[in-house]
């Protein structure tokens, strides 16, 4: 079968594109789907990105109730092996102990997603739970970065960020709980945006209240995809335990507009953590570029007891994730996580969290409610901050510091390793509040560096609209016209 366009076209156009296409009449859904599996045949082999492709959704667009005169029109998307459940299909969270898994309803997220007339055409690769950096088990899948395949994707969102760094589709689904959307598009060269909390549902299995740091999103290689997602697919499921956020403009239209001036702090000091030396280079670079635009620019860090929020975000993530594998061995009356099909860190944090009293937890809310109102105070007076994306360079393939295959006997110093090359990213998941990963920026090894923006609840379309602002200031397109070794194009 021929593709419907070439590669050079595909790679060009964005979701929201291709969608125009569709509308014209001058391509079909399926023909879209079909392109997309056949970008997917022709890179995966690389970079393992792709889990699983959807025969039936590929062949024909309308199924499970994808609505094709949606927003996208029908236009391919791949969602993470982790969160919302696609009723009867495989989702197995990168982990040996979930071969089998399958959902029996689709998650009020899916139900809008497919509203938004995307078709889901498969799975992307995460790892183990979305626990670890990157996602390097051999006996799962070994995802690598297609700038460069001796590097690895960092994760959570691996599949999804390799997939479209690598053009097998304009767009894919992304989960973030600490930076798993915003550390993997910045090492990519994509738009990655965590919303505020209270924007896309976790319905029905968690809510905002039990999930705390959680979110859902997307990663995309254009501004206007990103705000076309949340204009589509945001909005809470009935009986959601708090209110959520509205926005009074679509961010479709609100990023054709540049922001005003803004206040913009800059850092890469962040409490005990530091960037990286040639990091700090392109922070500077990138604080000059926002003072050319006319933004003010001043650096400053938030008066935050940075050390407390590491320990709480600590607490938050053993205890949450200790208690969904409990979920997990009492569905299959088992006592323990069996060795040989879950990865020893994860096991460790079962061992951690499952026993933690209420104390800690309250303990560990108190600091959620301190940090958030000083960042609050903070806020009052800027409009954003500004940091790299993550503080150190990408590693190469099999560090296993950063992977739940680790053999650290501690699970705290496992997390704290994270933390000194994740250091940036965590604030807004423990706080609730928007940050979005932007490529400006590259790595001395040649890999993207994204720089990231922070900003306070329901403020979202700011963060989108700067971001709108730099890609005209940019020509248009983020990574000039740079692709990665690894595309759809090569």
């Amino acid at each position: 079968m021929n593709n419907v366009m070439s590669w050079e076209q595909w790679a060009a156009h964005d979701a929201t594109g291709l969608a125009e296409l569709v509308k014209k009449g001058d391509v079909s859904a399926a023909e879209l789907a079909a392109q997309a599996a056949a970008a997917t045949a022709k890179v995966n082999p690389h970079i393992s990105s792709v889990v699983e492709l959807f025969d039936d959704a590929i062949a024909d667009p309308a199924t499970d109730g994808t609505k094709l005169d949606g927003p996208f029109y029908g236009v391919p998307m791949l969602m993470k092996d982790l969160g919302p459940g696609l009723k009867g299909r495989l989702q197995e969270q990168g982990s040996k102990f979930m071969r089998g898994n399958r959902p029996t309803e689709d998650a009020f997220l899916t139900h809008k997603i497919r509203q938004a007339g995307i078709n889901i055409i498969g799975r992307s690769a995460t790892p183990e739970f979305g626990v670890a950096g990157s996602a390097e088990n051999p006996d799962v899948y070994v995802v690598r970065n297609p700038w460069n395949t001796y590097y690895t994707t960092f994760g959570s969102s691996a599949g999804a960020a390799s997939s479209v760094a690598a053009g097998v589709l304009p767009l894919a689904h992304a989960t973030d709980g600490g930076g798993s959307i915003r550390i993997p598009a910045g090492s990519h060269g994509l738009i990655g945006l965590k919303s505020t909390r209270g924007v896309f549902s976790i319905a029905p299995a968690l809510s905002d209240i039990t999930g705390y740091v959680s979110t859902q999103g997307c990663v995309s290689r254009t501004v206007r995809d990103s705000a076309l997602f949340i204009d589509s697919c945001r909005g809470g499921a009935p009986g959601e335990f708090m209110p959520y956020w509205r926005s009074d403009e679509s961010y479709s239209q609100l990023i054709t507009r540049d922001p005003g001036r803004l206040k913009i702090a800059v850092s890469h000091e962040w409490g005990g953590y530091r960037a990286d030396p040639h990091f700090v280079q392109e922070l500077e670079r990138t604080a000059r570029l926002l003072e050319e635009l006319g933004h003010h620019v001043e650096w400053l860090v938030p008066d935050i007891d940075f050390d407390a929020a590491f320990r709480a975000q600590t607490t938050c993530y053993i205890s949450n994730f200790a208690q969904s594998i409990q979920r997990l061995l009492e569905k299959r009356g088992l006592n323990a996580p069996p060795e040989d099909l879950v990865e020893p860190i994860n096991i460790k944090i079962w061992q951690k969290g499952l026993n933690m009293s209420y104390s800690d937890r309250w303990l560990m809310q108190d600091v959620f409610n301190s940090t958030s109102r000083k960042l609050g105070e903070f806020y009052e007076q800027w409009d954003i901050i500004l940091t790299p994306t993550f503080s150190g360079p990408t590693p190469l393939m099999g560090e296993m510091r950063y992977l739940t295959l680790s053999d650290n006997p501690d699970v705290l110093s496992w997390f704290y390793d994270l933390w000194e090359l994740f250091s940036y990213t965590p604030l807004a998941s423990l706080t609730g509040t928007a940050g979005i990963s932007i490529p400006l920026a590259w790595q001395q090894s040649g890999l993207p560096l994204g720089m990231h923006f922070q900003t306070r609840q329901a403020n979202d379309g700011l963060l989108l609209q700067l971001a709108a602002q730099l890609e005209r200031a940019l020509g248009g397109r983020f990574n000039g016209n740079a692709v990665p070794a690894i595309h759809v194009t090569r």
